[in-house]
This record gives C-alpha cells, structure tokens and sequence, in this order.
C-alpha cells in the first residue's frame, strides 16, 4: 500500500499517462492475495513499486504528485 504524504490518503490516486502513450489508458487497481497492490493498464497487470508511483501516479485527493511513501502500517 502507499500513502500520500501531504493529506495521508492510501492508495488514492490517478496515473499519469505520457502525452506519447498510443494505449486507451484503461486503469484498474486491485489488491493480490498477499494485500499488494495491482495495477491493470490496458491488460498488463503488475506490482507497482515506490519509483513508478513516484513517477506516474496523483493522489486523487489534493492533486500531489511525487509525494508517495509505502504505508508501513500493514
């Protein structure tokens, strides 16, 4: 899980799609059956770590983006 660390959110965001990317951007997040995190991108499925969210992924709540840290709380 991640947490926003300016309002504290986990697992609240949106993924940043680059200008270039030709997919239809068809996002979906589940949870595997250890509790991580899953990521559906146009079909491809994978584990994201604390690089990509930093990279990719805006909390849906106040709009920060690189501010993602692993919730250590789990």
């Amino acid at each position: 899980m991640f947490i926003c660390k300016n309002c504290k959110s986990i697992d609240k965001f949106e993924l940043m799609f680059s200008p270039e990317y030709q997919g239809q951007k068809v996002f979906e997040q589940t949870y595997n059956n250890k509790k991580e995190l899953q990521i559906s991108v146009d079909g491809y499925t994978f584990i994201p770590d604390l690089q990509f969210m930093n990279e990719h992924a805006v909390c849906r709540y106040c709009g920060q983006i690189y501010m993602w840290d692993y919730d250590y709380k789990e």
